[in-house]
């Protein structure tokens, strides 16, 4: 349950700012040509994401929040055609660029959209995903911007709900607060089991693509935390 259905009468309090970024001409045209091959629209409120009909092979689907650019994101399910991936993100130069790297590669196992992340997972069916990725979010590292992070009881509620048995959460971040704070709600939501040996953070798996935005903080000496948990 939501911020936003607990209390109908204040508006939801968003995770993220729309930015008014240069788009480019080829993201353009994959945004005017693509999306309607790969785009994924929000039903209506009340109304369930019809997955069955987005893929054309019927196998376990990951869903990752914030795919910036989509270069991961697309690597990804380029090498994992027994994967399914529906990709999520707000910012239209990043769903464009996604777009033309599927057309690129003519990938038929993912699918992105461009949409308040809260809203999708609302309109998953329970049960119905093997995984959630959620790389590095936006910290909101000022404290008075904290409740503006979207790892909370709320979220991890709709998370837990959409996650199948056995499926996995798993999420990194460079920020070292924001890493405690994804630790301390995680521990906290129930029926879920963190696989760190230490109880705590897990090192980089390889599924996950070194990024140049966490290449060029390991260069300036940036640490990064990936958190892992699996649904009981």
């Amino acid at each position: 349950m939501t911020e936003e259905n607990l209390n109908p009468q204040h508006r939801r309090i968003k995770s993220y700012v729309l930015r008014t970024g240069r788009i480019t001409g080829s993201q353009e045209h994959a945004l005017e040509n693509y999306f309607p091959l790969y785009g994924v629209e929000c039903p209506a409120p009340g109304q369930s994401l019809e997955l069955k009909s987005l893929y054309p092979q019927e196998q376990p689907l990951i869903v990752e929040i914030g795919f910036g650019m989509g270069t991961s994101l697309v690597s990804m399910a380029q090498a994992n055609p027994h994967l399914n991936y529906l990709g999520i993100e707000v910012h239209t130069p990043g769903v464009g660029n996604a777009l033309k790297l599927i057309a690129q590669e003519q990938l038929k196992n993912i699918k992105v959209a461009c949409h308040d992340a809260i809203e999708i997972m609302q309109a998953l069916p329970e049960n119905s995903i093997a995984g959630l990725q959620l790389f590095f979010p936006d910290p909101w590292h000022k404290a008075r911007h904290h409740k503006r992070r979207i790892v909370n009881a709320q979220f991890m509620e709709l998370v837990t709900r959409a996650l199948v048995p056995g499926g996995f959460i798993h999420m990194a971040t460079d920020w070292e607060n924001y890493a405690e704070h994804m630790l301390e709600v995680l521990n906290a939501t129930p029926n879920l089991e963190n696989t760190a040996s230490d109880g705590l953070y897990i090192p980089r798996p390889d599924s996950r693509p070194l990024t140049k935005f966490e290449q060029r903080g390991h260069r300036l000496g940036h640490g990064v935390w990936d958190l892992y948990f699996i649904k009981k």
